[in-house]
């Protein structure tokens, strides 16, 4: 783990991120460092909580005299509700010992609404977590079972009621552009996610990774692309739909009903605050700082991926990270502008070079960036813009 002088920086939050890596079945798409049972002998629960347990106290040692405490903790995975509600207890009250929590700290879990019950989202609400985002994906078992998907559509709307009821906030995930996914598909997920009356929504085009168990079956011609104009028409119409419910668009993939449900955790990143990631593969961030001896760069490192691996080196005393690298100033430039301008507040004019004039203007005539914004000083996408962010941001970085 890399020797850091803590950082002095209130104009930051600071966040944990906890990686919990097993999942009850790997999904085709999936490309995250997650494990099914029996694809690594040997990697348990148990195990893993002790060496997470034991990475924050080794992270209490290396930033023992910073004073923030997190403002936003973030369970994800996997699926961290494979784990006992009493482990997930466990390792949140390890994070308030290590760092402590501000008092309005948001607590999110990730969750599959078959890895849930009433009584671990009620235990769950009383020991601290705010929120909790379910994996919905699809409301159509032929979307689900092509993304091999595990859960049977009515039980989100049964475990989004639990979830409610013990008072904590409901986020959920869609996926878009499915093989085989039409547009009255799509429709019904939405409308059956809007029938939920969720807090939050997130909906992701999906992405067909290479190294995947689905991109083997789209490079054997067994699925077929998705086309694109298709995927932005699905876009369209889950933001016509989300507005028209009272969810405002946010960040490019992101609803919610008002500013204080966005996930603030994931704005977190956007904008380049601090965090550190507990688990194997997780990675860390601290922006540049004040040090003893002057400036310290910004640091992003990450943990070993192996759920043995990293169990072994904290067992053994010994530091999970695998590998890190200093940022520049020019790689902090770059990811301001990449990060913020996927919100819908957008980036300051002068986060882009001066000699970006004519690429603005480009974008202002291409429908790309709201000219009225651009006039006041900030760099707002449009919703077509929303559609072409990647390209965006090649030609303004």
């Amino acid at each position: 783990m890399s020797a850091l002088v803590s950082p002095q920086t209130p104009e930051r939050d600071f966040g944990v991120y906890v990686h919990v890596p097993f999942c009850a079945v790997r999904c085709g798409y999936c490309d995250f460092n997650t494990y099914a049972p029996g694809e690594v002998d040997g990697a348990t629960p148990e195990g893993y909580v002790a060496a997470a347990l034991a990475e924050m106290a080794l992270a209490r040692r290396a930033m023992g005299d910073d004073p923030r405490p997190a403002r936003t903790v973030f369970f994800g995975g996997g699926t961290p509700t494979m784990l006992d509600a009493s482990a997930l207890i466990r390792l949140l009250d390890e994070v308030r010992l290590t760092w402590g929590l501000t008092a309005d700290a948001e607590v999110t879990t990730e969750a599959n609404p078959d890895s849930v019950t009433e009584e671990s989202l009620g235990a769950l609400a009383s020991a601290g977590f705010t929120r909790v985002s379910f994996g919905m994906q699809s409301a159509v078992p032929h979307v689900l079972a092509t993304l091999e998907r595990t859960h049977q559509p009515e039980n989100v709307a049964r475990a989004a009621q639990w979830a409610r009821a013990a008072g904590l906030a409901v986020s959920l995930d869609l996926i878009y552009g499915t093989p085989g996914e039409s547009l009255d598909d799509w429709r019904a997920s939405v409308d059956a996610a809007l029938a939920l009356e969720p807090d939050h929504i997130s909906a992701y085009a999906l992405v067909i990774e290479p190294g995947t168990r689905m991109g083997g079956q789209l490079r054997r011609g067994l699925i077929a692309p998705t086309d694109p104009d298709l995927q932005a028409a699905m876009y369209e119409l889950a933001d016509d739909a989300f507005t028209a419910a009272g969810l405002n668009w946010y960040e490019v993939s992101n609803w919610a009903r008002t500013p204080d449900q966005r996930c603030r955790h994931n704005i977190a990143y956007w904008r380049s605050h601090d965090w550190w990631g507990v688990g194997p593969g997780a990675h860390s961030y601290l922006g540049p700082r004040a040090g003893g001896a002057g400036s310290v760069p910004a640091r992003r490192w990450w943990n070993v991926k192996h759920p043995l691996a990293y169990s072994r080196r904290l067992a053994e005393g010994l530091s999970p990270e695998d590998d890190g690298e200093d940022l520049t100033p020019e790689a902090l430039a770059f990811e301001r502008i990449m990060l913020g301008l996927r919100l819908a507040d957008g980036l300051e004019r002068e986060a882009v070079g001066t000699d970006k004039a004519d690429a603005i203007a480009h974008l202002i005539a291409d429908g790309v960036l709201d000219g009225a914004s651009a006039l006041r000083g900030r760099l707002v996408l449009t919703r077509r813009g929303r559609l072409l962010a990647d390209a965006a941001i090649r030609a303004l970085a």
